[in-house]
């Protein structure tokens, strides 16, 4: 079954984790103290024989007979902890201390007994099946006097295997106690610790994309889950704000739309409601929904053209082109407008220009920027273009003679459908929806330069465009972020 919740999959980690760790170290630690006594009773038996060789050798030289040594000896050196017992090399008993009553010995083959070391045995006793005993063989031999002897020295395990069961009791009991503390304790740590992502998901939860203003709790900002929280936060913040982008350009966008459609559908009514009228009558109305249809394709083109900027999928183009020549042809397009107030264009330019980058894309840059400068600028005035070769880049400058752009309008003046006062504004029948500097500033930044106002007065705007002469053109051009966005005044 799989478990969803991650305060048990914390605890269950925790516990297992543990719970291998206590067995691993408990494993490790009665291994080690079994080994180390029964090693040290198999000394004590080693020494015990040893002593007994000894002792058997000093009784002789003392002149004792065969028999006597031996009881002298096991009286001697057996005692409640050991037993000792000396055979003869027939397999006779001669003499025994310390064996318990339940313990049958049986001593192997005389040949298979060592005389250089001691064979080692385990037996458990008759009557009681657990009680058990180590026991150590050897054959001494003491040329000197022409005697032999089989040793048996034997230590009971009982206490040692007691010791060893507590401590396997021990072990018994600590280990689940403290596996069901570290579970309580790994259940509070995990729901205590992860308390904060149940409240941010709390939070989460109950935001909308109505109402993007609430943001999550940061209980502790210098931990994980706080640094988790401002982040999410932050993300909340960009999508708030382009949130409120995206609504202010849809209302922004249906008022733009608005006027031309209106109008276009009043010079058709008005056009309709006498079934005949002279042929100035029908020229004005088309006259009318002309310019408002023109006025109508360039701000739905515009609109396009930068949803798919933000989009990312506007096919910018890499080609070769003279910026001088381009901006002729633009220049002598706009002087037809122009002609019309009475507004003069003139162009300083150096030839040639040679550019690499979108020449539609650029082309629509100076055209907004010329086009611009022309309704802004008063009757009968001058409108200035500059094209300025700087090693790798080319400036280009539109200047007008305009009133200027207030100081609390010019960081705006790149927003979307953004205008600046009325005394920039010649009526909506001229002026424009608000979306050609918006497209200076993007078509620029995609071609790696920049668009900038840089300087207004009562004397008039300047308007700056620095672009490289080889164009390092950017994957996905976006203009989602506040500070990319741009708008026409």
């Amino acid at each position: 079954m799989r478990i969803h919740s991650l305060r048990a999959r914390f605890t269950i980690f925790y516990v297992s984790a543990l719970a291998v760790s206590l067995l691993a170290i408990g494993g490790l630690i009665y291994m080690l103290l079994a080994r180390a006594l029964y090693s040290r009773i198999d000394d004590n038996l080693h020494a015990l024989l040893q002593i007994t060789s000894n002792s058997l050798r000093n009784d002789l030289e003392e002149g004792q007979d065969v028999a006597d040594a031996a009881r002298s000896t096991a009286a001697e050196l057996s005692s409640r902890e050991q037993m000792l017992a000396i055979y003869d090399p027939g397999g006779r008993l001669l003499a025994e201390e310390g064996r318990d009553s339940d313990l049958a010995i049986a001593l192997p083959s005389p040949a298979a007994i060592p005389a250089d070391d001691a064979m080692l045995l385990t037996l458990v006793e008759q009557r009681d099946g657990d009680d058990r005993h180590r026991l150590a063989i050897r054959r001494i031999d003491l040329p000197a006097f022409n005697v032999h002897y089989i040793v048996v020295a034997g230590s009971s395990l009982e206490r040692t295997d007691d010791e060893l069961e507590e401590l396997r009791h021990i072990l018994l009991y600590v280990v689940p106690i403290a596996l069901a503390l570290a579970a309580i304790g790994g259940w509070f740590l995990a729901n205590r610790g992860l308390s904060p992502v149940a409240a941010m998901a709390d939070r989460a939860r109950r935001i909308g994309a109505e109402d993007l203003s609430a943001r999550l709790p940061v209980l502790n900002p210098g931990d994980e889950l706080g640094r988790l929280a401002e982040t999410f936060n932050a993300l909340l913040g960009r999508l708030e704000s382009s949130l409120i982008q995206q609504r202010q350009f849809m209302a922004d966008a249906s008022h733009e739309l608005r006027t031309p459609v209106t109008t276009t559908r009043t010079a058709a009514n008005i056009a309709l409601q006498r079934p005949h009228r002279d042929e100035r009558d029908y020229r004005e109305a088309l006259e009318i929904i002309e310019q408002q249809t023109t006025r109508l394709s360039r701000i739905v083109d515009d609109m396009f053209t930068l949803a798919r900027a933000d989009a990312g999928n506007y096919p910018v183009r890499h080609d070769a082109m003279y910026l001088d020549e381009l901006t002729d042809e633009i220049v002598r397009a706009a002087r037809v407008l122009a002609a019309t107030r009475r507004v003069t264009i003139e162009v300083d330019s150096i030839a040639p220009a040679h550019l690499a980058g979108d020449e539609e894309l650029v082309r629509r840059l100076i055209g907004n920027l010329v086009d611009n400068a022309v309704r802004h600028t008063p009757d009968g005035t001058v409108v200035r273009v500059a094209i300025k070769g700087e090693a790798d880049r080319f400036v280009i400058t539109v200047s007008d003679q305009g009133p200027g752009i207030p100081p609390e309008s010019r960081r705006h003046i790149f927003e979307r459908f953004y205008r600046a006062d009325s005394a920039r504004t010649r009526g909506e029948g001229v002026g424009g929806a608000g979306l050609g500097l918006a497209l200076v500033r993007w078509i620029a930044t995609v071609h790696g330069g920049t668009a900038e106002l840089t300087s207004s007065s009562e004397l008039g705007s300047t308007f700056t465009v620095v672009l490289p002469v080889h164009s390092a053109f950017m994957r996905r051009p976006l203009l989602s972020h506040p500070e990319e966005e741009s708008r026409d005044r």
